[in-house]
């Protein structure tokens, strides 16, 4: 009895010193889990896709965690054939992290004697693949937890970045890794920064030499020159001709090229352009969900006209459908949603019943965090009811989790609790002082 036990022991203290999903503290919410899920399922699986092992790797982590299991098991068997096309090889260090989510999917199964044996198999790749540095990782390894990271969280960005330096300082030949790297390090720079926005673009120049095939870096090289205020308008058109030849795919470019195009050529350009991406795939949900970005975009952020009723009807259509084709992720998109009613004349009934709706589910935290910093500014801008607002800005404070909405909200109460206008500045002044950090 004893030594199965100690057996049970060794064998568990193995798999915790093991580098893969399972020991990289990706421990997520389920509705968190659930939009990766979705973010996953449209970067697309495309025969010459680069990161196609890390994509299968991270979607079978997602789906044990959502308890899947045969899911599970299949995507990671996936990811081991993926790696064996991609690197032209049988074996390697890249299957080290592979081999470390059979090693745990199979101790969770109960089936320790096949945990074992992929135990077994990382020690042989350890010894037969060093990292070349001492009391360093494999620099795939430290390329795989870096990407899986970035796709993960905003909130890990600057970590990814950091093991993709690794990485690429051992592997500079990986172009693959630098492209990666560079994007992860335009998701989380801080702009208004001349010396730090010079120093992305050189980066993003660079990166774009030698990865030229890359149009989702080519169209974020794009958005960045224009902080620079160089006119782009020839380049985007060009960059959409190549974009819509290129596999649907979230890294085909299309969004960032939208975002380009809305922002710096013209809005009712954006919206032909994501209509001809979906005129050629119909069936592609990712395009719809693009074209409804483009539509939302016109109805709330230009100004200068109102948009023709047939504009709002396809705005309307296309995010119902968008609404039904991402059932993971619908709070974001019914949100986005009432956002389109509360821009309408006719539409304040249909925004509040939306969020009605919305207010009376049973949210995780974070969700609810998300659910209420969105209400709290549709109330003061759209329905002028400041006492709420606030109100509703309090519920996303109160809950002590550390996020983007609850900075917001927090920032927003500060700075009328300074002006000294509202007569609820006392009880503000007091909410914030027995704010629970989280």
């Amino acid at each position: 009895m004893m030594c199965a036990v100690q057996s049970q022991t060794t064998l568990e203290s193995k798999l915790e010193a093991l580098q893969c999903h399972f020991t990289w503290d990706l421990d997520p919410s389920k509705s968190m889990l659930l939009r990766r899920r979705a973010t996953l399922e449209d970067i697309g699986t495309e025969e010459g896709n680069s990161w196609l092992g890390h994509i299968y790797n991270l979607r079978g982590f997602v789906q044990y965690k959502l308890g899947f299991t045969e899911d599970a098991q299949s995507f990671f068997n996936k990811a081991a054939e993926a790696f064996s096309k991609i690197r032209n090889a049988d074996e390697g260090p890249w299957l080290v992290v592979n081999y470390g989510n059979l090693a745990w999917l199979h101790h969770h199964l109960g089936d320790q004697a096949e945990s074992q044996a992929y135990l077994s198999k990382v020690d042989a790749l350890m010894n037969k693949y060093p990292s070349p540095y001492q009391d360093q990782l494999h620099a795939e390894i430290y390329a795989e937890k870096a990407w899986t990271l970035m796709k993960f969280s905003r909130e890990q960005k600057k970590r990814a970045a950091g093991y993709f330096q690794r990485a690429i300082r051992m592997q500079p030949d990986m172009v693959e890794w630098n492209t990666s790297y560079v994007l992860g390090l335009a998701g989380y720079v801080k702009h208004n920064d001349k010396k730090v926005e010079a120093d992305l673009l050189e980066k993003m120049r660079m990166a774009k030499e030698q990865d030229p095939e890359n149009m989702y870096l080519a169209a974020l090289y794009l958005n960045q020159c224009t902080q620079k205020g160089e006119r782009i308008e020839e380049e985007a058109r060009e960059l959409a001709r190549k974009v819509l030849k290129n596999p649907v795919s979230s890294y085909s470019g299309i969004r960032p090229l939208l975002k380009v195009y809305s922002y710096y050529v013209s809005i009712d350009e954006a919206i032909d352009l994501a209509e001809e991406a979906l005129k050629t795939h119909p069936d592609e949900r990712y395009l719809k969900r693009c074209a409804a970005l483009c539509y939302k975009w016109k109805i709330i952020y230009v100004r200068d006209s109102r948009p023709k009723p047939s504009v709002i009807d396809r705005a309307i259509s296309l995010h119902k459908e968008v609404i039904a084709l991402y059932p993971d992720s619908f709070l974001i998109k019914k949100i986005a949603f009432a956002n389109i009613y509360a821009q309408l004349n006719y539409g304040q009934a249909e925004a509040e019943q939306i969020y009605q709706e919305l207010l009376e589910m049973d949210l995780e935290p974070a969700d609810k965090q998300m659910l209420y910093n969105n209400y709290a500014k549709h109330l003061f801008l759209h329905c002028r009811d400041y006492q709420r607002s606030i109100q509703y800005h309090m519920k996303v404070a109160a809950i002590p989790q550390q996020s983007s909405f609850r900075w917001y909200s927090i920032t927003t109460l500060k700075k009328i609790r300074d002006r000294g206008r509202s007569h609820m500045c006392r009880e503000i002044e007091e909410f914030l002082e027995n704010l629970q950090e989280p």
